[in-house]
């Protein structure tokens, strides 16, 4: 009997190993205007639009994601504000720019972007499509 592969069709959520939950929350509020939720006592989650990044403590973290690390996340957001305005933003919070901004190949066609990391190293990367389809 043969078998196919599952249909997906999108990302649900991503998950960040933190090192202070509340530090991050903080970070991700005050650079990036996301909007912090408890979803139960003691676990919480950023939103944005219909995202979201769910954050486990590194303390706290369940044996299934024991071998996950503070720090070594790497993901792309996009935004209709021009990357320009993005890195002047940055610079106003004193967040250090890692790369770009630069042209890059995104998941449906080339984007600009511009590289920066988290309160734990994690690298965050706010782009625009160009040409958006």
């Amino acid at each position: 009997m043969s078998t196919s592969p599952p249909a997906l069709i999108g990302l649900d959520h991503i998950v960040l190993c933190v090192a202070d939950v509340a530090a991050t929350r903080a970070f991700y509020e005050r650079v990036l205007g996301m909007e912090s939720r408890e979803e139960r006592p003691g676990k919480y989650s950023l939103h944005f639009g219909p995202h979201k990044i769910s954050l486990q403590g590194a303390r706290t973290a369940p044996a299934i994601a024991r071998d996950t690390v503070p720090g070594s996340g790497n993901f792309c957001l996009l935004t209709e504000t021009p990357v320009a305005e993005v890195v002047a933003h940055l610079d106003a919070l004193g967040i250090a720019i890692v790369d770009g901004p630069g042209e890059r190949a995104g998941a449906t066609g080339p984007i600009w972007s511009v590289y920066f990391r988290d309160p734990d190293g994690n690298l965050v990367e706010v782009s625009n499509r160009i040409g958006a389809p």
